[in-house]
């Protein structure tokens, strides 16, 4: 049986020791198994373990309503967080993919908390691993895992609505066998956080563990399915569902363009992953001329086949570099094209170009925001996000609307001169991932 012990503040640990001013605290001297329910009292929690070896761990935080810590210390001072990610797309990984990142990058470099502490993520998404294993510097452990429905894609541009409400229907409401067996698995990973990028199943999974959760989104699934409900009354009991379970986060985080602004705990600049090799190198790899103008075609994380492609090699002194274009690496006359998977890192390929052309999803208006670079948008004309999306270009960035039919037909070759015109932005801003890091680690805990 664990033996409960109350002190009041000072008796053992100080005010500056935890970092956070509360009166009364309760450590439990030999049990470290599981956190107490944080929505049952309101006030700081502590426990503490001693070991043989004389290192121990430390478990507290502060109920809803307050603000959260949760320190998680271990002879081996891993950090450990689980991560569930929308599979709707690459957007939603791209932007999780930079925010472990960020979160590895502090606490193991020389001016971090410990340089011999580090984070381990669980990541849980349906998202395939070779994505990870090309963006994620940290150390993780990957579960493929149907964490969220979205939107069922027939195109890029195209989604099935007939078909998103069947897989909505079969998914929601949870299966609460499922969220109760993935609650066991974070707690034996020892996961003392639940980060989530709209992916809902992951706040009912850290409520069932009784660990915090957090909410990174520039929009949430309610908000888009409100779009369709005007004019298909299915939505309706999907969307309150959705929302009741969004709101119920611990902590909401929203990203540059947000959609639908609402009690966040924070509100941070564009997230995207950062480029790793220089504009030079990469255009060396692709055989492309240094002072050569360069555009890239993308359509995010959905292979599209374009009609336009022998039409491309027409247009003189303009390299094109098109992910998604082939099977594998080629060069034919004035286009690199790429297979979907290839060994070119995305930010990458961006930050070696002078304008991109494709869909306004996030990832694309993060990476190409950050980098800079005039943007060919063409928009999702049903999808709600995207009125937020060409506001946001119109406004940050420099940019030209390319309608979808336009696109696909290649009637904005007319345009690219007007488009590469387009000065740069060199931007000052710091990455939204860093903030989303550090609030992270003020908020909800660091090792060290």
């Amino acid at each position: 049986m664990a033996a409960w012990s109350w002190l009041e503040l000072g008796e053992d640990l100080s005010v500056d020791e935890i970092g956070m001013p509360d009166k009364w605290f309760y450590y439990d001297t030999n049990s470290f198994s599981s956190f107490v329910n944080p929505n049952k009292r309101p006030e700081l929690r502590l426990r503490r373990q001693s070991h043989q070896a004389g290192s121990w761990k430390l478990c507290f935080f502060v109920a809803i309503g307050f603000h959260a810590i949760l320190t998680a210390m271990e002879k081996s001072h891993t950090l450990r967080i689980a991560y569930f990610i929308s599979p709707h797309g690459f957007g939603h990984a791209s932007r999780a993919a930079a925010v472990m990142n960020a979160l590895n990058r502090i606490l193991v470099s020389p001016k971090g908390r410990n340089q011999d502490s580090q984070v381990h993520f669980q990541i849980f998404t349906l998202v395939p691993r070779w994505f990870f294993q090309q963006s994620v510097t940290a150390p993780y452990t990957y579960h493929p895992l149907l964490t969220d429905i979205g939107l069922v894609q027939e195109s890029s541009l195209r989604e099935n609505i007939p078909q998103t409400l069947k897989r909505l229907r079969e998914f929601l409401p949870f299966n609460r066998q499922l969220v109760s067996d993935l609650a066991v698995r974070i707690t034996k990973s020892k996961c003392a956080l639940v980060m989530c990028d709209i992916a809902p199943l992951g706040i009912a999974v850290a409520q069932a563990a009784n660990v915090p959760s957090i909410l990174i989104e520039n929009f949430t699934w309610d908000w888009i399915y409100e779009g369709y409900a005007k004019s298909n009354a299915r939505f309706n009991p999907h969307i309150e569902y959705l929302r009741g379970m969004f709101r119920s986060a611990d902590y909401h985080l929203q990203t540059e363009p947000v959609c639908d602004y609402w009690d966040a705990n924070l509100v941070t600049t564009p997230v995207s992953r950062e480029p790793r090799t220089s504009k030079k190198d990469i255009r060396a790899q692709l055989g492309i001329p240094q002072r050569a103008r360069v555009v890239m075609i993308t359509m995010g994380g959905i292979p599209e086949q374009h009609s336009f492609l022998d039409r491309l090699t027409t247009i003189k002194n303009v390299y094109f570099i098109i992910p998604g274009a082939a099977t594998s690496i080629r060069r034919q006359d004035n286009l690199a094209l790429l297979p979907h998977r290839s060994k070119f890192y995305h930010p990458d390929l961006m930050n070696a170009s002078d304008a991109v052309i494709g869909k306004a999803g996030y990832s694309t208006v993060a990476e190409a925001y950050h980098a800079g670079i005039p943007f060919g948008h063409v928009q999702r004309e049903k999808f709600r996000e995207a009125v937020t999306m060409e506001k946001f270009i119109r406004k940050q960035m420099h940019g030209i609307e390319i309608p979808a039919s336009e696109f696909q037909n290649g009637e904005w070759f007319s345009t690219l001169s007007d488009l590469l015109d387009l000065p740069r932005i060199h931007r000052r801003e710091r990455n939204g991932a860093e903030q989303i890091a550090e609030f992270t680690f003020a908020q909800v805990g660091q090792v060290s």
